[in-house]
């Protein structure tokens, strides 16, 4: 057969062999049931067709491509934080070419890989040392299992916080082998609370950000100085885990407040830790910065080299970083704060460029219509903020009980699109917030609508 020459010239000998004896013994199976088969289902095109969708299924790599229409920027399951474009590039260096990621080239010796990122992060934090591990809930195991190893810990009891996955911060001291001694009470800790917990089995100070919801009203916790005061009276240290972490106040973006390391070293506090793939629009790394000797007996635990990243991960934190440096070209430079600081006319323009596609392809299905909608931040980051887009709103014209299947095939439909297209079920109908998709993208949008199948 001409068509599977071509498939195995395509796809090699070796796959196409498997998928010719995968799908005989489907057609068998389904020929053994007595199912009723198509009357040209053995014709060569028939076959030929058949083959191809299989290869071409089992071809697709597993981690895709999709767009993010749900309305939440740092989608944890979309990967968070998008690379800016010389964060890519210093990637693709580091994975094609030798490197020098453990080798001094003014000494000749072997060197460091902390030092990669090192003096950048010291520079920008204003911190006295600094080190990377895999992400930020490794930052914070490896801190407290550093400088709280079967002692205890003072945190208050309000910011004892579950993250993604059931992962909560006293299960990451009981496994870093400290012992919790919470303070004070779920809405009001005040600092008389720690300095009554503080003992000789006392090992450092607690602060943690609940970056991941917030508590209104009668509320009170105690600030960064004067936790640091207090710990530096009993010659304690004090740690403070920021979560999302940002290098920018953000307020100068018109975005939410959020604080900083740079914040919490000015104040007294000796370590901070944060993420790098998050508000900091970085990739996947736990950042802990902070006072030299501490920092120092960090790197020496053996468990650093078990959490340590590779080099790729060096080389697109240390682009991320260096765009830092100019502050005045940072919305433009990194895609996180673009998208965050996004104008509402823009996002205005791209749904108006795909609205007429859409509702052209779902012409008798659904009605398709503009609505202003809220777009909301994602990965635990300014949780009771949101930020004001546009989303195409899908309905099916089916009411009743058939309603909510017509929902979810056409949900199913946009999944199944070459690039899938993710949006968000809200209140009887599907929704395309428009604040991620930019205005280069809408082309490979609409070009591939043509392939929409209900």
């Amino acid at each position: 057969m001409g068509a599977t020459q071509s498939l195995i010239t395509e796809y090699g000998r070796t796959p196409v062999v498997m998928s010719v004896r995968s799908m005989h013994a489907v057609l068998r199976e389904e020929a053994t049931r007595g199912d009723a088969l198509p009357p040209d289902t053995f014709s060569e095109p028939a076959i030929a067709a058949r083959l191809k969708a299989a290869l071409e299924r089992s071809s697709r790599p597993s981690l895709r491509t999709v767009f993010n229409l749900t309305g939440t920027i740092l989608h944890t399951n979309m990967g968070r934080a998008l690379m800016p474009e010389a964060a890519v590039a210093a990637v693709i260096n580091a994975m094609t070419r030798p490197c020098n990621l453990e080798y001094d080239l003014d000494s000749g010796a072997r060197g460091d890989r902390d030092a990669l990122v090192e003096t950048l992060l010291c520079e920008l934090t204003g911190a006295e040392a600094a080190t990377v591990v895999n992400n930020n809930a490794a930052a914070v195991f490896l801190a407290l299992n550093t400088l709280g190893l079967r002692r205890e810990v003072v945190v208050s009891r309000g910011e004892l916080v579950e993250i993604g996955g059931a992962f909560r911060v006293p299960d990451i001291m009981a496994r870093a082998g400290c012992r919790l001694k919470e303070v004070g009470t779920t809405n009001r800790t005040h600092l008389k609370d720690f300095a009554e917990a503080i003992s000789a089995k006392t090992a450092l100070l607690l602060k943690v950000h609940t970056s991941n919801y917030a508590i209104q009203g009668f509320t009170a916790a105690v600030a960064e100085p004067a936790l640091a005061e207090l710990a530096h009276e009993h010659d304690l240290p004090v740690m403070v885990d920021l979560g999302s972490g940002t290098l920018v106040d953000l307020e100068q973006f018109g975005l939410p407040k959020e604080p900083t390391p740079q914040e919490s070293l000015r104040h007294g506090v000796d370590i901070v830790t944060f993420s790098g793939d998050k508000l900091l629009g970085g990739p996947q790394a736990g950042i802990i910065v902070g006072r030299k000797d501490l920092i120092a007996r960090i790197k020496k635990k053996p468990l650093k080299r078990a959490l340590r990243v590779d080099k790729m991960t060096y080389a697109a934190l240390e682009s991320v970083l260096r765009l830092y440096r100019d502050p005045e070209r940072l919305t433009q430079a990194l895609p996180t704060l673009r998208l965050l600081t996004r104008p509402q006319a823009e996002i205005e323009r791209t749904a108006n460029a795909l609205l007429p596609a859409v509702q052209r392809m779902l012409a008798d299905k659904a009605s398709v219509a503009l609505k202003p909608c809220h777009s909301q931040i994602g990965s635990g980051s300014l949780p009771v903020d949101t930020l004001p887009s546009l989303c195409i709103v899908i309905t099916p014209t089916v009411k009743g009980k058939g309603e909510g299947t017509a929902l979810k095939k056409i949900e199913q439909a946009f999944r199944n699109l070459p690039v899938p297209v993710i949006g968000r079920i809200a209140e009887g109908a599907f929704l395309l917030d428009m604040r991620c998709l930019e205005e280069d993208r809408v082309g490979e949008f609409v070009g591939q609508l043509e392939q929409f199948r209900l």
